[in-house]
């Protein structure tokens, strides 16, 4: 498994370089709209998937490459194909990584901050993403679809109690779709809540990328900013998330491995992979040949063309 990757160009981070420390798809959710498929294996204990020294390693072997491409990274990111503290050795990693003096950022569902064991891990972080999608029970579970023994109230407490002990930055991500939580009511709940936290900054996001289901859409431009208009109200800082972040990735020397790496976690367009392929001196032989492979996939979505890694569940066959 490719545990580091990237860097990929990040509208939050800079130059994120991914850290994938979770296999497909062990996650606390399976949201309508997650860019890496349905979960698999839907679960709240954390546990072991992959060492310490097993991560670092690979992190380091992937900032070496970058080093000799003269690429630089302004964060190491805990993004993977699941929920980042469903990882029991998060909080030893992070100490791990601190020599290689790099900022470190987690990107959460916030799903499992009630265990004390998982905030005293993410607290180990420079800069934190918690996913605040409603505060409302109904729309929570159609949303985000959570394991059935999560309760609301009991997430809600436990990224208040997150908040009240950190001391790096936090921000919130809000993501709307459309007719499900992009109503006033949801999101002036939301906005009470954000309210009493105190995040840096509350970032409202679309889907940009394809999606679990294919039939979620975005807000109107209408909505999105009466959405944005309500939750200024409140949140100290509101911004959006909604625009492309660039074509910008690295090449490590690997560009087909990079290919795979990337889109395991991050659908790229097909304008990006051809800015990869151009610094890689490639042609697109190379993508058609993974895709001939069953590695990679090509996916239409709101008209642009993206390619993701494509990887085979049990019933794959049946959904042929």
């Amino acid at each position: 498994m490719n545990i580091a990757f990237g860097p990929v160009p990040s509208r939050r981070l800079g130059h994120s370089l991914g850290i994938n420390n979770i296999p497909p798809k062990s996650c606390s959710y399976s949201c309508l709209y997650c860019q890496v498929g349905a979960t698999h294996v839907q679960q709240i204990e954390p546990q072991v998937f992959y060492t310490p020294d097993e991560i670092v390693r690979q992190v380091s072997a992937q900032l070496e490459k970058l080093q000799s491409t003269d690429q630089s990274v302004d964060y190491l990111t805990f993004v993977p194909d699941g929920e980042p503290t469903l990882d029991r050795n998060l909080d030893r990693t992070i100490d791990r990584l601190r020599p290689l003096d790099i900022p470190i950022a987690v990107i959460s569902n916030a799903s499992l901050l009630w265990q004390d064991q998982v905030r005293a891990a993410i607290t180990k972080a420079d800069w934190v993403s918690l996913k605040i999608d409603s505060v409302n029970d109904e729309t929570w579970r159609q949303l985000n679809r959570p394991h059935p023994e999560l309760k609301l109230e009991r997430v809600l407490d436990g990224i208040r109690a997150f908040t009240r002990d950190f001391r790096g930055t936090y921000v919130t991500e809000t993501m709307l779709i459309n007719s499900v939580n992009d109503n006033d009511e949801n999101i002036a709940g939301i906005a009470d809540f954000i309210q009493g936290i105190n995040a840096t900054c509350s970032y409202l996001a679309v889907p940009t990328r394809p999606t679990s289901e294919p039939e979620i859409r975005a807000p109107n431009e209408t909505t999105l900013n009466r959405c944005y208009q309500i939750l200024a109200t409140k949140a100290p800082r509101v911004e959006y998330l909604i625009g492309y972040e660039g074509d910008a990735f690295a090449f490590s020397g690997d560009v087909k491995q990079d290919l795979l790496s990337i889109t395991a976690v991050h659908p790229m367009r097909e304008s990006g992979i051809a800015r990869l392929l151009e610094r890689a001196l490639a042609d697109w032989s190379v993508v058609d040949e993974l895709v001939s492979a069953g590695k990679l996939k090509q996916i239409t979505y709101l008209g642009e063309r993206f390619y993701v890694r494509y990887f085979p569940t049990k019933n794959a066959d049946k959904d042929n």
